[in-house]
């Protein structure tokens, strides 16, 4: 595990783009830290009761929780009441010399915020004004609140999660839905400023949680209702099959995946039974082993417990298919490779001290991309901010005193 090393944020390949960060909890912030690590300068505003995920998880001081930590790196940090008219007028002035407004509140409390497109682009017209929301604002539900949860529900997850288990639907585990559509902010946002610098025109772009979830799902699983009229039911039959799970052995479980002709020629091969492909009409070809998957399934899960699971991934390693340990949380931060490219490191935060974080997964010849920054206290950054921004220290002297803009404790205004 290495200590990491803060990059040269001029040379990072979002160098010079400036990101307005109003979202709260995690979509937004995880595209924004995104950008943020690519090289962005991403100013995270927050209301005077601070981002709510500042709360969850284990914490040596209150506001930086864990997530907050790993959600909101390579960012500054300002408080600004925007229901006031001084803290409206302050962040207007922020975007006058900003790249992108990112939001994830809805668009009536935008509008009632004197914050719509038409207000952003009328004091910035190449401004990328990117709102995440939950559901697309041209149909029946935009105006519905939304979480993760809700958005896995809607597109089918605890439903498919019901077909292969007890019949009880669940939710992943993870804020699977958060994470993906943050990375779709990403790459629409991006677009966007490559329009922007082609066109000399900014724009308005929504990026909903449902239709983005609902086709990740359903390209798997639109199946035969890609047809009209239908073929089946929908419904991808290998995702589906019971037996798709991590295979118990003799002291563990492993993952891996005997897929394609070659793969299972080799590993009854391996096995000491050359014969079964052929003998077994079964296995014989892709074609029959998907209408016999969950018989495949199971005679796999059979041969797999005779063996420990260091034998098999030594086994499976030799024949060239692919196999991977099934770790818990901690054994993951052992793991070899992550260990060898650094994934995982050590950092020093000045309030929260010795952390561990993760690395940009995305490697680069030239440019210089990773945390840039820690993850900052609430308000830390509000006086250095609206100073750029070209207000004096009287006016900011007088915001602080109204109670419009916060910083955090120990900062000198």
């Amino acid at each position: 595990m290495t200590t990491s090393t803060e990059p040269d944020r001029t040379t990072g390949p979002l160098s010079g783009i400036r990101v307005i960060d109003m979202t709260t909890v995690l979509m937004g912030p995880y595209a924004s830290q995104m950008m943020g690590d690519m090289g962005a300068d991403v100013i995270k505003v927050e209301a005077p009761e601070g981002d709510l995920i500042r709360q969850i998880g284990p914490a040596r001081h209150e506001g930086m929780g864990p997530i907050y930590l790993n959600a909101n790196r390579s960012k500054r940090a300002i408080t600004l009441d925007l229901k006031r008219p001084e803290g409206r007028a302050a962040l207007l002035r922020l975007c006058e010399g900003a790249d992108v407004l990112l939001f994830n509140v809805r668009s009536r409390a935008m509008k009632r915020l004197g914050l719509a497109y038409e207000d952003v682009a009328a004091v910035n017209p190449r401004l990328v004004y990117a709102g995440l929301f939950g559901y697309g604002q041209d149909g029946p539900y935009a105006a519905r609140p939304a979480y993760d949860d809700l958005i896995q529900g809607g597109a089918a997850l605890p439903y498919l999660f019901s077909q292969v288990n007890d019949g009880k639907p669940r939710y992943v585990p993870s804020a699977i839905a958060d994470r993906v559509v943050g990375l779709a902010a990403f790459g629409a946002i991006l677009a966007a400023i490559i329009d922007r610098n082609r066109t000399g025109l900014g724009q308005k772009v929504e990026i909903p949680m449902f239709e983005t979830m609902v086709s990740v799902v359903m390209g798997d699983h639109l199946g035969g209702l890609t047809f009209e009229p239908p073929l089946d039911g929908g419904g991808y039959r290998r995702h589906l099959s019971p037996g798709r799970r991590p295979y118990q052995t003799s002291d563990g479980y492993i993952c891996a995946l005997i897929y394609t002709d070659s793969h299972w020629q080799r590993f009854f091969a391996a096995i000491g039974r050359p014969e079964m492909p052929a003998a077994d009409p079964r296995f014989h070809t892709f074609a029959s082993r998907m209408a016999n998957v969950n018989e495949v399934y199971d005679e796999l899960s059979a041969i797999l417990l005779t063996r420990t699971c260091a034998e098999w991934i030594a086994l499976l390693d030799e024949a060239d298919i692919p196999v991977m340990p099934m770790h818990d949380l901690e054994s993951l931060l052992q793991d070899p490779h992550l260990r060898e490219t650094g994934f995982f490191q050590m950092a020093h935060h000045p309030s929260e001290g010795r952390i561990r974080t993760m690395a940009v997964p995305s490697k680069w010849s030239r440019s210089a991309v990773g945390p840039s920054r820690h993850a900052p206290l609430q308000g830390e950054h509000s006086e250095e901010i609206l100073r750029e921004a070209g207000f004096t220290a009287d006016e900011i002297a007088d915001l602080v005193a109204g109670g419009v803009v916060t910083c955090a404790p120990g900062v000198a205004v």
